[in-house]
């Protein structure tokens, strides 16, 4: 026999009553999911060269270091700086 569509539709069980479960909050946790999650989504020709998370934060890591100390290569000696403003 089939199951009229009121009863599919119907998925919590007789034996439960909805006052048994207290008052629920639409999106209760979705302040804190949305701060602990940060997807990130590569294109397929970058994801090729990366098997995992790891591989990815590491060669991160590793251009953040080399930003850091180019910009310390490229920025101008406070002795540059001093003779530059003497001379202006």
């Amino acid at each position: 026999m089939k199951k009229s569509k009121s009863e599919l539709n119907d998925w919590l069980r007789p034996e439960y009553k909805r006052s048994d479960f207290g008052e629920l909050a639409r999106g209760k946790y979705a302040s804190r999911i949305r701060t602990s999650t940060n997807v990130i989504v590569l294109d397929p020709q970058v994801a090729k060269a990366f098997p995992n998370d790891e591989a990815v934060n590491n060669a991160l890591r590793g251009l953040m270091k080399l930003a850091r100390s180019s910009a310390r290569l490229t920025s101008r000696s406070t002795r540059t700086r001093a003779k530059a403003s003497r001379a202006g």
